[in-house]
């Protein structure tokens, strides 16, 4: 098994903000190789807890390999981080002192061809992250009508030639169903014109996004997550999450606003009648990204955006 990356992102920005406690409790809702994990069991010392979440079986043991000599101090679990409220009921735990969701695709998981995320190398159109998932990119691909793949393409990946790469798509199937992930890329490549090609993003970047967020769910995953993770958090608690693209960054951004708000009411209301109070203190005006340093040593961390929020 090739292994996971351990080089966190934005390692000494996720000590800051989540300000580990000495024998704190906390969640890594998106465990990878581990590296973010071992970060924060440092800081958390003697009698500290790690409750690492991953839906990819391949990084659960990795990490628990890595991770073995803080012994019973982390607990993995194979589950995706949106079903963590009943999985921490199952173990007991009914508060944390802080949470971190490093969100996205993993190092390992886009180096490793087999996994069919990345358009690099040749390889079965995949992008499962939890691979005993009934269905694939693949399945998305060869089932799925035009309008159904143009509002995937368009919603989640942001990209103006949807319907044109979906027609391409289509018409591509009717001679044979999509397998690999160069033949898809081929295909996207061909459908958006020449001259409309970024000049530091390749074509089918976009498409590949859109699909792997659909297969996996994400942004559902992540709404239902955030607000359990919140939920959980102890008075005083904290919260990171670091997304890398901006549906991820957006959903965060309002969900943190809207957390920390008072009066929700319309505005043209004469008196409050929600009786809403904030949840949370946002500590982060602006997201957080990586240092020049950083990104010399790790240019994987470009995109990364780091928000982070205090319970009240």
């Amino acid at each position: 098994m090739t292994g996971f990356s351990h080089i966190p992102v934005l390692p000494a920005e996720v000590l800051h903000y989540l300000a580990p406690v000495a024998g704190g409790s906390y969640l890594d809702g998106t465990l990878g190789g581990g590296g973010h994990a071992a970060l924060i069991l440092e800081a958390a010392g003697r009698g500290g807890r790690l409750f690492g979440f991953d839906r990819d079986l391949a990084a659960i043991a990795a990490a628990s390999q890595a991770l073995a000599g803080f012994g019973g101090s982390f607990i993995p679990v194979h589950r995706n981080f949106s079903e963590l409220a009943e999985a921490l009921a199952a173990l007991d735990v009914t508060a944390l002192d802080g949470f971190l969701l490093d969100l996205g695709v993993s190092s390992h998981q886009l180096d490793t061809a087999e996994r069919g995320f990345s358009f690099q190398q040749d390889a079965p159109l995949d992008m499962r992250m939890d691979r005993s998932c009934a269905r694939s990119a693949a399945d998305l691909v060869n089932t799925l009508s035009h309008g159904e793949l143009a509002s995937i393409i368009r919603t989640y990946g942001e990209e103006r030639w949807a319907g044109r790469i979906a027609a391409f798509i289509c018409k591509a199937r009717e001679d044979a169903p999509l397998v690999s992930t160069c033949q898809l890329a081929d295909i996207v490549k061909g459908a958006i014109p020449r001259k409309a090609w970024e000049e530091r993003l390749h074509p089918a970047t976009r498409t590949f996004q859109a699909l792997r967020i659909a297969v996996n769910d994400e942004l559902a995953s992540l709404e239902k997550g955030l607000a359990a993770a919140v939920a959980f958090l102890k008075p005083g608690g904290r919260g990171v999450v670091i997304s890398f693209h901006s549906l991820e960054d957006r959903i965060v951004k309002q969900m943190f606003r809207k957390m920390s708000a008072g009066c929700i009411c319309p505005k043209d209301f004469p008196v409050c009648v929600c009786s809403h109070r904030p949840e949370v203190r946002v500590l982060t005006g602006k997201p957080v990204m990586a240092t020049e340093q950083e990104l010399a040593e790790n240019p994987r961390s470009r995109s990364a955006k780091l928000r982070a929020v205090q319970k009240l």
